[in-house]
């Protein structure tokens, strides 16, 4: 008998499949986007929303059943089932109440009739989900709970694989991604928060920027006067790359494996070094326009401003926290780092950056908490009943970056630093305007522990197996179309194809690719108001 971990991340799914009496992984299957359009959770949500969250579940159960078929498995034989993620990944995927998690307003959710939606453990037959979709005969689908509506099982996820709840001392816990969950702990007070960081933190909407999977740089460290890049292998192990001048891409020595793009972690080491060595001596001017990591690798200043924006984004975000908890800055003990970027970021070059506190006087690199605690759901049914009673002893207050005076003054100096190259002296001289403290003096010499090699601690004996390419199409009837295809000239992602069927026009969306109700451009720039991204459907 098998079961399947299964991890709704926001910039892509990771599922395991696990020999549930030899207790062991044999296979990890992962995809390179999320299927749902957007760049990070609220578009997700937005477009649930604003086009049908029956059309957004029936996308993420689309492509769960694509994750299956990678994994090959027969699905009669599969015992248990155990999904995490955040709460608007979770109820999306289950096809539950959503519009609590886009209005905030006691009156909006009132006004809706989606006060106190239920968000507690679920354990429940695969088949009253997937009827239709995959036959799951005999598996039984374990959610965890939400510890309120806002924090969910990713955030529950990374308090309970870290060592984060027996801590005694302050310290504080992000799972990095498009959208950064975190907590901080005072005592036995826990504050959680996220901050929207968007699709950069992780590689995308970056120019040669992709995901942690094989080919990408995920670190670059200093050779004299070259650079040396390190490269994601098929089984998500750091080999060493090729030695390369960043500024005319020469390349002094070649290795055996070749680089495809550059993910989060990459960018942050290459900006850090470019600033430590002083390429960059005001962000986010480059000498020529780039740094080059590699054959058509380059790292542009569009780059530096969308990285600077992600940065920027969970500093404040850090910075809030610490100041709702009303702990100085100097007190902070543990930095815990989890996911994906968590696992590969070099976390030196990360704090000087400010992605991760410079402050934390100890830093330990976790991988994918997520799929780590649906592993073990998966293996020992029973544990659900620890993390129900985990969720119910964490007391938690949730603060809305949203609606938070402190995060918002503090990302208008992010923004200004990042994108405008405004001086560090001048940063702190707009805080002081705010009555917000000084940045935090940076700790020399804090403890560095990297508890993972990879951000999936385990793949299997079976390997990695990557779905590159979902192929789910959305489309909507164009009637009036003129085929002029401005809007396939305009779509900054190729994801939008005009086609002729039957007589009738239709607007094609390649739903991975496209950004969703965030942009729009295609709508804009249609002449006669042909395409509306409303009344959509999935192509059969």
């Amino acid at each position: 008998m098998y079961g399947i971990a299964l991890d709704l991340g926001t910039s892509g799914f990771r599922a395991q499949l696990i020999d549930l009496e030899a207790k062991e992984v044999l296979k990890t299957a992962i995809t390179m986007r999320h299927p749902l359009p957007g760049g990070n959770v609220m578009d997700h949500l937005d477009f649930a929303i604003q086009v049908g969250a029956d059309l957004a579940h029936e996308i993420i159960l689309d492509t769960v059943s694509r994750i299956f078929d990678e994994l090959d498995v027969d699905t009669s034989l599969i015992k248990r089932l155990a999904v995490c993620g955040n709460p608007i990944q979770l109820s999306l995927f289950q096809n539950i109440e959503i519009r609590d998690l886009a209005y905030a307003g006691e009156n909006k959710q009132k006004k809706l009739g989606v006060e106190n939606v239920s968000r507690d453990a679920r354990v429940f037959p695969a088949s009253e989900l997937f009827e239709g979709i995959v036959d799951l005969p005999n598996c039984t689908l374990i959610v965890p709970p939400a510890i309120k509506h806002e924090i969910g099982a990713d955030a529950l996820a990374m308090m309970i694989k870290t060592d984060f709840m027996d801590m005694e001392v302050p310290s504080m816990v992000t799972d990095y991604g498009t959208n950064a969950e975190m907590a901080i702990k005072v005592g036995d007070k826990i504050i959680t928060g996220s901050a929207a960081a968007g699709p950069a933190i992780e590689g995308q909407g970056m120019s040669c920027g992709m995901l942690a999977s094989p080919g990408a740089i995920s670190d670059v460290n200093v050779e004299g006067d070259y650079w040396r890049v390190t490269i994601l292998d098929g089984l998500m192990n750091e080999r060493k790359g090729h030695l390369i001048d960043p500024l005319t891409g020469v390349i002094k020595e070649s290795s055996e494996i070749v680089a495809k793009g550059v993910t989060g972690t990459g960018a942050i080491a290459a900006l850090s070094l470019a600033i430590e060595t002083g390429i960059i001596t005001k962000i986010p001017e480059i000498p020529n326009g780039k740094l080059i990591l590699g054959d058509r690798i380059e790292i542009t200043e569009k780059d530096i401003e969308e990285a600077g924006k992600a940065i920027g984004a969970i500093r404040a975000a850090h910075l809030t926290l610490m100041l709702a908890a009303g702990t100085e800055y100097k007190d902070l003990e543990n930095m815990y780092m989890s996911g994906a970027t968590g696992a590969y970021v070099n976390a030196d070059k990360a704090r000087k950056l400010g992605s991760c506190p410079n402050f934390a006087h100890n830093i330990v690199q976790f991988g994918n908490t997520s799929v780590a605690l649906a592993r073990d759901l998966v293996m020992d049914e029973s544990k659900l009943d620890e993390v129900i009673e985990i969720a119910h002893k964490i007391k938690a207050d949730h603060l809305m970056m949203a609606t938070s005076d402190e995060f918002s003054n503090i990302y208008v100096c992010e923004l200004s630093y990042w994108t405008q190259g405004m001086p560090l002296d001048m940063y702190n001289q707009m805080l002081g305007m705010y009555n917000l403290p000084e940045l935090p003096e940076m700790f020399m010499n804090p403890r560095i522990e990297k508890r993972v090699a990879k951000d999936i601690d385990e793949v299997g004996k079976e390997g990695l197996k990557i779905v590159s390419d979902l192929g789910i199409i959305i489309e909507e009837e164009a009637p009036g179309c003129i085929l002029c295809h401005k809007c396939e000239e305009e779509c900054p992602e190729d994801a939008i194809t005009m086609i002729e069927r039957d007589g009738k026009l239709f607007a094609n969306y390649n739903s991975e690719r496209c950004l969703g109700t965030s942009c729009r451009r295609c709508v804009s720039i249609c002449p006669v108001s042909a395409i509306h991204y409303k009344n959509i459907s999935i192509k059969e």
